[in-house]
């Protein structure tokens, strides 16, 4: 018997739509408040900056992060032995955008759904995925933190224990022996979470496919490209509307604030992604009224371009899954 969660009951799934549907409206009310506070006009004048080609750039720069990051899926599928072509890993990889904002990783779940009914892999084989493709996420990101820490002017001294925090967290993910070996002495010294604590242990087991060199520099390399795209276009974002504050600041905001939203536990980061980011700004002296645009911008132009790829790709990906033509 397949192990894949059930699909969530209609009580559940309207409370999931609710806590989904109240985050954002929070995060509206949160920067619509925000600029009426400090004047629509001159919030508005700051979106009238930008231009459609201007605004092109940023969302072919997310393409970027997200093309690199799918060709990473799929490297570490064909790593792990999965009988899937490039196509079916990029239609898995964007199509699970569609979930990003919902509660519980159900994108996560619903690419795992997908290869069980095209190649039979049930959930514990392919949960190493998964992990290590977060891990990678977090290995990545603190990597760019680190460097724009280092060659920031005055950089933000916050970031750093979450830059080392991120980074500890994608090593224990991506050491198999240590993940198996944290897991045992957590339920030894605890007893708790008996079947969560084995499906740690057999994706520890699973996560040894990905322990080779070559496959970590690549998955490193394609992580790296990725998400210093979408710190670019945070960069360029920030000199279009005349508030240039350095690329590596701009950088080191944008994936601090990128991290402090997952760390939130919302759902895409809704709500403590957005407050980090205007917050940093106006620390690194940007007026309100730019802060709050730029901010409105990049994120409409990162999560929610992805959300809009997820769901343009998702019905496409469920009907092959399916057997679809």
């Amino acid at each position: 018997m397949s192990s894949v969660n059930p699909a969530p009951t209609p009580p559940r799934r309207w409370r999931d739509l609710a806590l989904f549907g109240g985050l954002v409206a929070l995060v509206i009310a949160g920067l619509v408040s925000a600029a009426a506070a400090t004047g629509w006009a001159e919030t508005m004048a700051q979106l009238g900056k930008l231009g459609a080609g201007q605004l092109g750039v940023l969302l072919a720069l997310s393409l970027v992060n997200y093309l690199f990051r799918g060709l990473r899926w799929h490297a570490f599928a064909r790593r792990l032995g999965l009988p899937t072509t490039l196509g079916q890993n990029i239609r898995h990889f964007l199509g699970g955008f569609a979930m990003s904002v919902t509660p519980g990783r159900v994108g996560e779940l619903i690419r795992m759904r997908w290869i069980r009914r095209e190649t039979g892999w049930t959930f514990e084989r392919t949960a190493p995925l998964v992990l290590i493709d977060r891990a990678s996420d977090l290995a990545a990101m603190a990597i760019i933190l680190g460097v724009s820490l280092a060659l920031a002017a005055g950089g933000i001294t916050l970031a750093a224990p979450v830059a080392v925090l991120a980074f500890v967290s994608a090593i224990i993910v991506t050491r198999p022996t240590l993940l198996h070996t944290l897991a045992t002495g957590f339920y030894r010294a605890t007893g708790l979470f008996p079947r969560l604590i084995a499906r740690v242990r057999r994706a520890a087991q699973s996560l040894r496919a990905f322990s080779h060199p070559q496959t970590l520099s690549l998955a490193a390399g394609l992580g790296l490209i990725g998400w210093l795209a979408e710190g670019y276009a945070f960069h360029l974002l920030l000199v279009w509307m005349g508030a240039d504050i350095g690329f590596w600041t701009a950088v080191m905001i944008f994936v601090f604030s990128t991290l402090a939203g997952g760390l939130t536990g919302a759902p895409g980061g809704l709500g403590g992604a957005e407050a980090a980011m205007v917050a940093l700004l106006m620390v690194e002296g940007v007026g309100a009224d730019a802060a709050i645009a730029a901010t409105a911008v990049i994120r409409l132009t990162t999560l929610w371009f992805a959300i809009a790829i997820g769901f343009a790709v998702f019905p496409h990906a469920e009907k092959k899954s399916k057997g679809g033509a």
